[in-house]
């Protein structure tokens, strides 16, 4: 009768019940909820799934904390159905050296469960406002977390939920880290079972973005059932070629990327999340060298040099730091407090004027539109504008989707198809209907703080994007 003294459960709206090892008694050995319990992975509690998102969808106060268990249950569950095949293609590859059953479950759980560890506050917003200034992003971030920190607990760790690893094996926390970061095109050296689990991270759906669909539109309220994952991954097995989806699921996968890129024009890219972004974005700019490290404000504004401090420092400490600005013996962030303080008070200083969304199909190119950069929309939105107006100030905001990786890529080559009625696997690009989806989407929207703006920047954007046709002057 003990079969669950080893056995923790967590209730979630999403999976139902998520196992996990707990109560190990050997003091040498690591269980999951060790893991879960580290000031790492705990530290994810005070980072919001949503960005600034929950700003504007009340309900959406879900962290990266319930996100990480989530994916860690969805990477069982996709290992469950896809081993069997696994198996077979590396057996046929004359792979030589094919870990447990068991490995694999740890090594996908454990990938899963720190797959967003590195994350700052508000998410993918400070990898581009902050992180990047260092040459980083949250999962390089995030591995170098793993390396320094976590890689000694991963090592003891002995069981999952389906069973005891073998004596013989360690859990390798580079093969972690592999899991985790984004590919390069440089990772033939690894050996081919690696090189296959990687697609369940990184490409069209993946235990990240599947959990992140499901959760991210129930708890806003947008829909709460939005794909069928059952459906997806019982067609998904592993080829010689990658990860391969049968003809019957084809349909299961359109409908997943088309409802992930309508989650994100609704959700993500909404006008006024879009909007305190904008607000965000100023803030960052002014603030960016007082934000980090934090109150105690030692050592390096590299996280990477400074992870001591960057443990703490989350969208809490961040938020409860800046409310205290107004009191601050430091000049510069007394005079920055009234801009934090509207922040904090949603008190957001711009007004919708406008938007148009440019679609990009296979073979066009983005680089060469007015809607490439801000820079180039705000110069064809001003040119349209009367000349006493040209000089008013307003914004622009560039949210680009991509709906599917180009074919030219490191990251794409992770999915294909299997077309039963000729017994052959080919890439997804060649089937028509996936060709028919568009690579990508930019959202260009107009924004003013002037309200009496509004509408001729609104007729501005009308002009620019509804031309009337020029006909020529003479019968030539």
């Amino acid at each position: 009768m003990n079969y669950y003294e080893n056995e923790n459960l967590s209730q979630d709206p999403i999976h139902g019940l998520i196992p996990f090892s707990a109560g190990i008694e050997d003091v040498e050995e690591v269980s999951e909820r060790d893991i879960i319990d580290s000031p790492w992975v705990q530290r994810l509690r005070r980072i919001h799934q949503l960005q600034t998102a929950w700003l504007v969808f009340p309900t959406a106060e879900h962290t990266r904390f319930q996100h990480s268990l989530g994916v860690m249950h969805l990477a069982s569950k996709a290992l469950e159905h896809l081993y069997p095949s696994l198996l077979n293609v590396c057996i046929a590859a004359g792979e030589k050296e094919i870990p447990s059953r068991l490995y694999l479950e740890s090594l996908v759980r454990m990938a899963a469960l720190l797959h967003d560890v590195g994350h700052g506050p508000f998410g993918h917003f400070f990898d581009a406002r902050y992180l990047s200034k260092f040459g980083l992003n949250h999962e390089r971030l995030g591995a170098e977390i793993i390396r320094r920190h976590i890689a000694p607990m991963l090592k003891h760790i002995r069981r999952n939920p389906l069973g005891q690893l073998p004596d013989k094996e360690t859990l390798d926390p580079e093969q972690v880290c592999f899991l985790i970061v984004r590919p390069t095109g440089h990772d033939r050296e690894f050996p081919l079972y690696l090189r296959l689990l990687r697609s369940l991270f990184c490409g069209l759906y993946t235990v990240d973005n599947m959990d992140f669909v499901l959760r991210d539109a129930y708890m806003t309220g947008f829909n709460p059932q939005i794909f069928n994952l059952e459906r997806l991954l019982h067609y998904s097995f592993f080829t010689e070629h990658g990860l391969t989806i049968h003809q019957k699921g084809f349909s299961a996968l359109t409908i997943f990327l088309a409802a992930r890129a309508e989650l994100f024009r609704s959700v993500y890219f909404h006008r006024t999340v879009r909007a305190i972004d904008l607000s965000l974005n100023d803030l960052f700019v002014k603030s960016s060298n007082l934000l980090f490290p934090g109150s105690t404000g030692e050592g390096s504004n590299n996280p990477f040099e400074n992870l001591g401090e960057y443990l703490h420092f989350t969208e809490w400490s961040l938020l409860t730091d800046v409310a205290r600005w107004d009191r601050s013996p430091n000049p510069a962030k007394r005079e920055l407090a009234d801009q934090w303080n509207d922040f904090l008070n949603r008190r957001i200083p711009f007004y919708y004027a406008g938007e148009t969304t440019a679609i990009y199909l296979a073979g066009q190119s983005e680089q060469t539109s007015i809607y490439a950069s801000p820079e180039s929309f705000k110069r064809a939105v001003a040119d349209c504008l009367p000349k006493q107006l040209r000089d008013i100030p307003f914004e622009v905001d560039i949210a680009r989707h991509i709906h599917r990786p180009d074919s030219q890529k490191a990251t794409a080559g992770m999915n294909f198809l299997y077309d039963p009625t000729v017994d052959k696997i080919r890439p997804l690009e060649e089937e028509e209907l996936y060709r028919h989806i568009p690579l990508s989407y930019r959202l260009c929207r107009i924004y003013t703080q002037n309200e009496e703006h509004v509408k001729p920047l609104a007729q501005a954007l009308a002009a620019l994007t509804h031309p009337v046709p020029q006909d020529d002057e003479t019968n030539m």
